[in-house]
């Protein structure tokens, strides 16, 4: 196809390209070195872009004193530069994205220690790229055609989904008949648009799942043993001897959860402001508020455990920010590092954020919302900025339906993990649920379609979904948007979405098999 551009045109695509590079300098310690790296990264391009690209130009464009500024300028030219070579040339529009894609990784002068200034930097420019929802061949995203024209059934059930009681969501298949990618409901409340298919989404639980594999690394490494004492690694805690590694990702420890516990009669054991139950209004009030994973797991031994170790099963989000320490003591590292070393930059998962603390979630992505009562009136406010320190690795990480496809699936097909170990992670543990055990960081259900393995995640307004067969043939992804409040109204509605979802997909739309929560 010939695709031809107008001078302004072409100034256009040379702002947006050096503009990317200016922020990456920016963002980075070395900034004439990093500049110097990314330019030469931009003239190795070849075709109309290269040509456009080399072209010694006065006519850029660069205009803000602060990254801020800069980045209000540059990342909007990003999102439009793909948009005009996606309405010509989509195979121009590729070439850029890889461009910018290979100029924004020489800019980060020590790619094996990448800083959290420049890693966050890259996924904004990533998110522009991708924000034009311009399929190309290595972005993952799908063509606007794909949703609901040959799989009505997967276009119905998301539809029904929102008619629940959703504001929005999308949902990615990969199974026998290749991709479906659709998406239903608003991104935002009385928005008209949907949300984006490949969108940015808080994934909660999910996260352990990340977790667990990283700890199982390390033991491939042969730097963590499963069935070592925690407190081998950990003795700044004090934890009960008996407490193995294993235990942790098996939530088997019977350690306290510091988000709080339910007692058999009903009765709630309260551990740190929560956005549900009675302190709904205060985490609401306080949703920008840092804690440090040692707070959180200090707080959690300071109470009564559940029960003796390995001798009953309880999910405990403390069992996973003890993982995170333990990750973190044994490689010296953080998490975040951790994870982008051993799973986010193999599998390539440039939608993935481990955040700590910070409240951001990348672009594109729907809306989270909260409802709350104050002084007797009835108020919804997006959230969709919120710390998520308050549950640290037990479910702070945000990623995409893409990502959380592409992860699953080279996890089950055995890409991350040796054989045994896999085999250890997806060894069901009874946890006293109906068809549903829990491995390492998996749940392993039982449907009428036979064994899947998931781990689903809910977080304030966000939720996301993840299932594979054993041997990660076959996936269903999905997120969710939402008005969530303290009394979880919309619980319900989340496990009857799982369950419609898991029947379409895994068992044929006859089943109704029960399914985990979060």
């Amino acid at each position: 196809m010939s695709i031809t551009l107008s001078d302004q045109d072409k100034s256009a695509l040379r702002t947006a390209a050096y503009g990317a590079v200016s922020l990456m300098a920016a963002a980075t310690g070395s900034p004439h070195k990093a500049a110097t790296n990314a330019s030469v990264a931009l003239t190795s391009a070849t075709g109309l872009v290269g040509h456009v690209l080399t072209a010694k130009a006065k006519d850029i464009e660069l205009k803000g004193k602060t990254v801020a500024e800069l980045a209000d300028r540059v990342l909007p030219t990003l999102t439009a530069a793909m948009k005009l070579l996606g309405r010509q040339a989509p195979a121009e529009a590729d070439n850029f994205r890889s461009t910018i894609l290979l100029a924004i990784e020489a800019a980060q002068v020590h790619p094996d220690k990448p800083s959290t200034t420049t890693a966050a930097m890259a996924r904004k420019i990533t998110a522009a790229l991708d924000a034009a929802g311009v399929a190309t061949a290595d972005s993952g995203a799908a063509p606007a055609a794909a949703a609901g024209q040959d799989r009505p059934e997967l276009q119905k059930a998301i539809e029904e989904i929102v008619d629940s009681g959703f504001v929005g969501v999308s949902l990615r298949v990969h199974d026998e008949r290749g991709e479906w990618v659709g998406s239903a409901g608003a991104a935002e409340l009385g928005g008209a648009a949907k949300p984006p298919t490949n969108g940015h989404v808080r994934i909660g639980s999910n996260t352990k799942t990340f977790t667990a594999t990283l700890v199982l690394q390390l033991v491939a490494e042969g730097k963590v043993r499963l069935d070592t004492p925690a407190d081998d690694y950990l003795p700044e805690f004090g934890l009960d001897e008996r407490i193995t590694v294993r235990m942790l990702l098996q939530h088997t420890s019977g350690v306290f959860n510091f988000s709080g516990e339910v007692n058999a009669d009903g009765t709630v054991v309260p551990g740190i402001p929560i956005p549900y139950s009675t302190t709904g209004k205060e985490w609401m009030d306080n949703r920008l508020k840092t804690y440090r994973p040692q707070e959180l797991v200090e707080l959690a031994l300071s109470k009564p455990a559940r029960f003796e170790p390995g001798t009953g099963w309880s999910y405990s989000n403390t069992n996973y920010v003890l993982a995170r320490l333990l990750i973190e003591k044994v490689t010296g590292r953080s998490v975040a590092e951790e994870m982008q070393r051993l799973i986010l930059g193999p599998l390539g998962l440039s939608g993935t954020v481990a955040p700590d603390a910070s409240p951001e979630i990348p672009e594109p992505h729907a809306h989270a919302y909260y409802r709350y009562e104050d002084a007797g009136e009835q108020k919804t406010i997006d959230i969709t900025r919120q710390n998520p320190s308050w549950i640290s690795s037990g479910g702070d990480m945000i990623s995409t339906t893409q990502d959380l496809h592409t992860f699953i699936s080279a996890l089950m097909g055995g890409k991350l993990l040796p054989a045994p170990l896999l085999a250890e992670m997806c060894t069901p543990h009874p946890t006293g649920i109906p068809n549903m055990d829990y491995g390492l960081g998996v749940f392993v259900v039982n449907t009428d379609g036979g064994t899947v393995i998931s781990h689903n995640g809910a977080a304030v307004g966000h939720a996301a979904l993840m299932y594979s067969t054993p041997d990660g043939s076959k996936t269903l992804t999905a997120a969710l948007n939402c008005v969530d409040d303290a009394d979880l109204s919309i619980a319900t509605a989340f496990l009857n979405a799982q369950q419609r979802l898991v029947n379409e997909v895994f068992c044929g739309g006859q089943a109704d098999p029960a399914q985990p929560a979060d």
